[in-house]
């Protein structure tokens, strides 16, 4: 029988704003643990909490980024639940009435492009976090967290492969960077994932029973985790067995996911309004301040890349991946003199090596934009070749010049060979050094050339112009 699987995503996205949903604790990340959780946020007696206004409008401008509507009165009601990690014993988020309803994301695969759609996106407050590392067998509780302001974004089952799933991840990512709701660090937890998978015949409607996965924190671990699971469904089903709801953790390291608990509905939560909380209120005035001040979202940013720069498809979506990306490519473009083709090349080939070499993003980049342009002009100009210009980027990354193209090619002597006559004597020498290859060109095995243009290149240090080479060398052999 063949099988086809059904993935919805939950995804939980800290909302970038200073202090918690409900108190004025900081949200800062990495301070030392229990330090930043006051009474509202462990709930203690007689304390009251309050609405953090900012966190209500970062949820209205993703509704809007979506299409979305954003109901003008949401509700909060109060989650019970009981773990070592919230010490309430509830958590104070949205259910009937959430404040975004709706909305669309599209994604594009191998497969093609494809609407997913939202079924909402609701305000929550985050729990503690419990360690389990270094405890000698016990488990520690960082209450940090608790009160942090989240947004759980929650797709419509519309996800047929755990490609799609992350495609989708992946644009969600993109859209709340660029919006500056959410930092999208996931190894700092601020953008998570709770998968709910299942399986079905090919060409059945119906639902099958579905598992969750709880928590994952990256585009890898999310794809490895669906295609286990996805495996251990049919497994189970081709022998006979029948799935049960649960939700499972995903074991990286060993690759598989175990049972953690029996899954949840939402009358196991005895959700009731929460008696401290009035209704969340956005009117139209909030909403269009909120549209007026929308940045340009990734969809309209990678058309006008393809549009105004001439791009490709396939950079202009790897360039406008993360803001900070576009941002950087269209400084560059401006300091390149408009010469935009060579300077996608050079950021997603290049600069992007030794970004990933170093494990630092782009705006911690030592080559800035206006170092990349002028490098690119310097190319333009034939000052430096391709190759050459390869150098002159490590040096620019290593610190040297004070980030001055120029100073950087004149001090190191890197300057191109363009004059036909020194390009003409090297080519000679090449010719008269290699004999046997030469005369290959001549008999019509013009593929050879590449070794004789790779000879003068060593001979000139590589400054000499690679398509003056090609030219002479073509022109002594073959004409």
């Amino acid at each position: 029988m063949e099988f086809e699987c059904v993935i919805g995503l939950e995804v939980h996205a800290q909302l970038m704003t200073q202090s918690k949903i409900f108190s004025g604790s900081s949200t800062a990340y990495g301070a030392s643990a229990n330090t930043q959780a006051c009474a509202v946020d462990i709930g203690l007696p007689g304390v009251l909490p309050v609405m953090n206004r900012q966190a209500a409008l970062m949820a209205a401008t993703f509704g809007l980024a979506v299409g979305a509507t954003v109901n003008p009165v949401s509700v909060f009601a109060r989650k019970n639940y009981f773990y070592p990690d919230l010490p309430k014993g509830y958590q104070i988020s949205q259910y009937e009435i959430p404040v975004v309803s709706g909305g669309s994301l599209e994604i594009t695969t191998d497969a093609g492009p494809k609407t997913i759609r939202i079924t909402r996106a609701h305000l929550e407050e985050d729990a503690g976090k419990s360690l389990h590392e270094d405890f000698h067998g016990m488990t520690g509780i960082d209450l940090n967290r608790a009160g942090t302001p989240l947004l759980e974004i929650v797709s419509e089952p519309d996800l047929r492969s755990p490609a799609e799933a992350v495609a989708y991840l992946k644009k969600l990512h993109t859209l709340v960077r660029t919006l500056k709701i959410c930092d999208g660090n996931m190894q700092e937890g601020s953008f998570r994932c709770d998968a709910n998978v299942s399986i079905r015949p090919r060409g059945e409607t119906t639902l099958g029973t579905r598992t969750e996965l709880k928590n994952i924190n990256s585009f890898r671990f999310v794809e490895r985790a669906l295609y286990h699971e996805i495996d251990r469904q049919i497994s189970v089903v081709e022998a006979g067995g029948a799935i049960v709801q649960e939700t499972r953790l995903y074991d990286p390291d060993a690759d598989l996911t175990r049972p953690m608990r029996g899954k949840e509905e939402a009358h196991d939560y005895r959700y009731f309004p929460d008696p401290d909380l009035p209704p969340l209120v956005i009117d139209e005035a909030d909403l269009a301040l909120l549209r007026s001040q929308l940045p340009e979202l990734p969809d309209a940013r990678q058309a006008r890349f393809v549009s105004q720069y001439e791009l490709s498809e396939d950079d202009a979506a790897q360039l406008t991946g993360q803001s900070e990306i576009a941002d950087y490519f269209e400084s560059a473009v401006e300091h390149a003199q408009g010469e935009s083709r060579l300077t996608a090349n050079w950021i997603n080939g290049e600069l992007m090596s030794w970004l990933n070499k170093h494990d630092i993003g782009i705006s911690n980049s030592p080559v800035s934009p206006a170092m990349l342009g002028q490098l690119i002009c310097r190319i333009q100009d034939k000052t430096v070749s391709g190759k050459i210009a390869k150098q002159v980027f490590a040096a620019l990354w290593e610190g040297e010049s004070d980030g001055d193209v120029d100073a950087l090619i004149q001090s190191r002597g890197l300057t191109q060979i363009t004059d036909t006559d020194a390009i003409a004597q090297a080519v000679n020498d090449v010719i008269a050094g290699f004999p046997d290859q030469a005369e290959q060109v001549r008999a019509g095995e013009e593929k050879v050339i590449g070794f004789l243009v790779g000879q003068v290149m060593k001979a000139t240090s590589g400054k000499a112009n690679p398509q003056a080479v090609n030219e002479l060398l073509k022109k002594q052999l073959l004409d």
